[in-house]
């Protein structure tokens, strides 16, 4: 570190600065946050089965009750043996957020292709709460470009992130939001994709004060460093 030492005046002087930056970046934002808002919606047409611990669930169902629902889309293929390690730091910062989202017409769970015993099994052994379902069978992954075919995957590329990129795994993450009317008509209102998911793991946010910032400089990709919490 190399960051220069001043006095405490020269110090409120360039915090007085830096806080003008952060000003205009948060009306930047709230502004990203009403156009956001002004997206055109796009009408799902297909069914959609998901398996819950209460049964089977149609996609309406997932909204339990509500007109808005975020679903993240989690890391785990029917044949991995354990959830995506980064999926899972985003995870830890799930368990208290859906009570409040629910009070304001809004359901988040998670959403992954693993048969339903195994979602459970990885549930557990992380201590998490949050609802999570299966899509193990359905379209729904593939449709929303979070899951790849094996072409897909034998050709090196993929549609993810609303462009054509390299890619050679079975799964990315994401998140998507959806609305449902009174006629109970339901719309794909908006999905975001690798950075944009950046804005739901507080532990980044948090590492975004301190001097050395994600300190992720140094590793062959940023997140090298991450383990999932019970494997530090």
């Amino acid at each position: 570190m190399k960051n220069p030492v001043v006095s405490h005046d020269e110090w409120l002087k360039a915090r007085i600065e830096l806080l003008a930056a952060e000003k205009e970046f948060t009306h930047q934002r709230d502004l990203l946050t009403q156009r956001r808002m002004a997206l055109p919606w796009e009408r799902v047409e297909k069914s959609y089965q998901f398996e819950g611990s209460h049964g089977t669930l149609s996609l309406a169902d997932l909204f339990d009750g509500r007109s808005q629902l975020i679903i993240y889309h989690f890391m785990l293929a029917p044949d991995w043996e354990e959830g995506c390690k980064s999926c899972s730091f985003w995870a830890d910062n799930f368990n208290g957020i859906p009570i409040h989202l629910n009070h304001r017409d809004v359901t988040f769970t998670a959403v992954s292709r693993a048969p339903l015993a195994e979602i459970i099994a990885y549930k557990e052994r992380m201590n998490w709460s949050f609802p999570w379902v299966s899509s193990y069978g359905s379209d729904f992954n593939f449709d929303y470009r979070v899951s790849f075919t094996p072409e897909e995957i034998a050709e090196g590329k993929a549609y993810y992130n609303y462009a054509i990129r390299p890619n050679t795994s079975s799964e990315k993450e994401g998140i998507s939001v959806f609305y449902k009317n009174e006629k109970s008509e339901m719309f794909h209102t908006y999905s975001c994709y690798s950075r944009g998911i950046d804005m739901l793991n507080g532990a980044y946010q948090f590492l975004d004060l301190v001097p050395k910032g994600r300190d992720e400089d140094n590793f062959k990709f940023p997140m090298e460093w991450v383990r999932r919490r019970d494997q530090y």
